[in-house]
Order: C-alpha cells, then structure tokens, then sequence
C-alpha cells in the first residue's frame, strides 16, 4: 500500500536495461516513480545497460559466467532473495518474460517476499505463464495484480486461466527524452521510410518488407527503406540480393538513438507477425512520423487510427501492405494529415498518464 508521508520502496526487475519493448517501460517508469518521491531500485539478470534510467541499479549479470549452469543460476538466486530479504520493498514488478516453470514457481512463491505485480508484454501469452492453468493460478492467483498492455490481452488471460486479478495498464513513452534526442543530425541525403526491431527471430518479417518494399513504387520515386536492429542480417541481405535493391536498403545495425532517423523519415513501418504493445509505433508518432502496420494482435489496432494517423492493414495482407506503401506516397493529403494528427494522437500514453494509473493501482489494491 502506498503509505503518506514515507519514502516508499519498489524493485523493478526485468533480463535488461536495453533493447526490448518491456525493458524499456520499466525503464521510463523508474524515471515516473523516482519523480513521484519513491526509492526505486532497478534489478536487471543481463550485463546490459543502454536506456536511461532512475534509481539504483543492481546488475546481476555481473555475477553470470560463460557456462551459466545450474550453480551459477542458483547462486543469482540467492543473491536475489537476500538482496529482497534486506531490503523489505513495498512493491515488486516484473518485467521479464516467464518461461521456466519451475525457476518461476520459486520466484513467485519463495523468493519474492512482499506485493508483486506481473507483467504481461505480449499476445503470446504462455512466454509469460504456462499453458497449465493448474499451474498459471498456482504461481499468479495470489500475487498483487498481473499487468496485461491491451484489453484483449487482459480477456485472453482471463478467459484461459481464469485468474482474477488481471487489470489493464498500457505501454508509456518518456516524450521528454523523445523531443530531446529526435534533432540529432544523421548523415543520410535522401528520403526513407523506416522499420525498426530485433531480427533474431522472423516475428518482424523484415524479409518479407523487404520484398514488399521491392514490388512497391518507393523505390522508383527515389525513397529508400531503412531498419534499425541488431541480429542475423544473413536473411535479410538474401532477400535485399534476390530483390536487386541494394542501394535503397540500409541495414542500420542497432542504434542508442533510433529517434534521429524515426523523425526523418516519411513514415515508420511494422510488419510483425503478432505484437503485445509495439512502443516503436508509440515512438514513432511522437516524432510525428505516421505508421503503416499490420492489423495484429496485439496492440497496433490501439494506437493507430485508420487513415488518421497512419494505416491499418489487413492482418498478413502483403498484396494489402505493399498497396498501403504505394497509398502513403502518392496520395499527401492523406499523408499530411496522419502527420499532423500523430503526435497528439498518443499524448494519452504519456509518462504522466500512464505513471498515474500505476499509482492508482497500488493505492487502490492496497
């Protein structure tokens, strides 16, 4: 429970400070919490640091070594639980995603020792709790709430685990640190769209952008498509060779502020096979640069408004997707308008708006 008048104590816990979607809403609200007079304390598994952030931070992947094996994982363990036991927190979120049940029954029952809230970051939900229902409510019915970041998540883990205390609280994004570093100068001379994610796995399917770009008539009116992420190029660069367009795809590599070319470009692109809440689509409009997405679940469907600050396209559509691409650059009253309506399409997603609902459910469940 919130308590007046005391210096209130949370753990944040999430793999890392860099990179995904999850990690960086734990970050911006270890900013929100430390603004509000909380003593935030920020616990991450990986050796990874890139996002700003508030607080304390507690890295535990400096006690991780090459092999990773059973001790070095129970000894992480152990340093955890003690550092919880010393430090009696009010409030524990986490923001990792959940697949080693028995690793997770621990952590949820054992070891973390006051109110916890779970996160739930994507439309595959069992990444965040069993497929056994048996098991989802044994390790998550008692626990302070679970977070899902859409509506249709939250009906989903209701309706397949019937746990009941699930509430709703989406994705924030930090605007301040968006302004900030959005007018940093980039080095390119020519127009672009963009599309921004990891490549270590196909659910981006930038591949298949990329061959959906090729069919398009961006490249005939000299727009080139840039992707910012880090992972396996090899996929990619086949597809970019089979398509002969290797002088309007630039693969960026990972970027520390991916904002410099978001805000340049004509308009962002996202092509995944499913979402949870896509924070690259949030970013995007508040550097207002419309979206073209697909109509997946979850998450595009709440930030995009079709044909109003950007275009929902038919789930998997690419016949669809590629028409959109041609759409945006060839119709700029259409265009100019989900412009001008991007940044103030999303002010509802702010720091301060979506902080408060954090403090609401601490004080209301409390």
């Amino acid at each position: 429970m919130i308590v007046p008048n005391k210096k209130n104590k949370i753990a944040l816990i999430g793999y890392r400070l860099a990179g995904g979607g999850s990690d960086k809403v734990m970050a911006n609200l270890s900013i929100f919490f430390e603004r509000q007079g909380f003593e935030v304390d920020v616990i991450i598994v990986l050796d990874e640091v890139t996002f700003p952030y508030s607080g304390k931070l507690v890295n535990l992947g400096l006690l991780k070594n090459k092999k990773n094996g059973f001790f070095n994982k129970a000894k992480r363990l152990l340093a955890l639980r003690k550092y919880l036991q010393e430090n009696k927190f009010d409030f524990i979120i986490d923001f990792r995603f959940r697949t080693k049940v028995v690793q997770e029954l621990i952590l949820a029952r054992l070891i973390y020792n006051t109110k916890t809230i779970f996160t739930v970051h994507s439309s595959l939900i069992d990444h965040y709790m069993p497929n056994n229902s048996w098991l989802t409510r044994l390790m998550y019915n008692h626990c302070y709430a679970n977070v899902a970041i859409t509506n249709e998540m939250k009906i989903l883990i209701q309706t397949k685990h019937k746990l009941k205390n699930v509430v709703m609280i989406p994705n924030l994004i930090y605007l301040d640190e968006i302004l900030q570093k959005q007018n940093e100068e980039i080095d390119f001379d020519f127009d672009f769209i963009i599309a921004v994610g990891q490549y270590e796995n196909e659910v981006k399917q930038f591949d298949k952008l990329i061959s959906s770009y090729a069919k398009s008539n961006l490249r005939e009116k000299k727009i080139h498509l840039a992707i910012v992420g880090n992972g396996d190029e090899s996929k990619l660069k086949k597809a970019i060779f089979e398509s002969n367009i290797g002088d309007f795809v630039h693969l960026l590599g990972y970027q520390n502020n991916p904002f410099k070319y978001v805000s340049k470009a004509k308009f962002l692109v996202l092509s995944s096979k499913n979402e949870g809440f896509p924070n690259v689509i949030l970013e995007a409009l508040a550097c207002r640069t419309p979206v073209i997405s697909f109509d997946c679940d979850f998450g595009p469907r709440d930030l995009i408004i079709n044909l109003e600050n950007g275009i929902l396209v038919e789930n998997q559509n690419w016949i669809k997707f590629t028409e959109a691409l041609n759409l945006f650059v060839s119709d700029e009253v259409l265009y100019k308008k989900c412009k001008e309506s991007s940044l103030k399409s999303i002010l509802d997603f702010s720091l301060e708006r979506i902080g408060e609902k954090w403090i609401k459910l601490m004080i209301s469940n409390g």
